[in-house]
């Protein structure tokens, strides 16, 4: 499968993006998370404690989940917080403009550790010469952002969220939707991922070649 300074028969590659490009750390259960969301809120128009802004969240997004049907279903937070801005408004507000950035603050404010694993910057140089893709669980509204942010997202050609789809990793399709945006037959594909669950089984299991990505940083040297 892998030669032994580079790929074999691969011509395009595909990465996960948290625990695999992004060391992330994150905390959505402690409710100093949602105290400067509440706040927030106050000044766009929302009333509702972080008590409640946590407990509504929650049901929320379990309802959300449950009403799609999927096996594997997946939200955009954003939809979810604008239901919840509409619900507790104190004035009119455009509620979806305002569910957008609640969406990102949460985030923020949800953030211990956000940072890029320099073995994997090291590996995205190495494959310069390929087409890259990410095709990733997330979050569009704040996930492209911490991409940017973190001077990854010019690496690639392409990325994909779950929150893209309503669906997310191990479906299959999600990652075809990959090899589309690629142009490539699945086994000219390498996806790199940190979990065998949700990345390494499910891309081998479509016919792709997958690497988890201590592997890949040994393999090529950048470890």
């Amino acid at each position: 499968m892998f030669s032994s300074n580079g790929l074999y028969g691969v011509k395009g590659v595909m990465f996960d993006c948290y625990k695999t490009l992004i060391d992330i750390k994150t905390d959505e259960r402690d409710l100093k998370t949602y105290e400067p969301v509440s706040r927030w809120l106050m000044y766009h128009g929302v009333n509702i404690s972080p008590q409640d802004l946590m407990n509504e969240y929650r049901w929320r997004c379990k309802e959300e989940l449950e009403r799609r049907c999927e096996r594997h279903g997946e939200l955009k937070v954003e939809d979810v917080f604008s239901k919840i801005c509409r619900r507790h408004t104190s004035w009119p507000i455009n509620d979806i403009t305002v569910g957008i950035e609640a969406a990102r603050l949460f985030r923020a404010a949800s953030v211990r550790r956000l940072r890029p694993f320099p073995q994997s910057v090291r590996l995205l140089e190495k494959l310069k010469g390929y087409p890259l893709g990410i095709v990733s669980n997330g979050q569009r509204v704040f996930s492209e952002q911490e991409l940017r942010h973190l001077g990854l997202y010019g690496y690639f050609n392409f990325v994909i969220f779950s929150s893209d789809f309503g669906y997310k990793k191990p479906d299959s399709r999600i990652f075809m939707a990959g090899a589309g945006n690629l142009g490539l037959p699945h086994h000219e594909i390498l996806y790199i991922g940190d979990s065998w669950d949700n990345d390494i089984n499910p891309s081998r299991g479509i016919g792709m070649k997958a690497m988890h990505i201590e592997d890949a940083w040994r393999h090529f040297g950048v470890a």
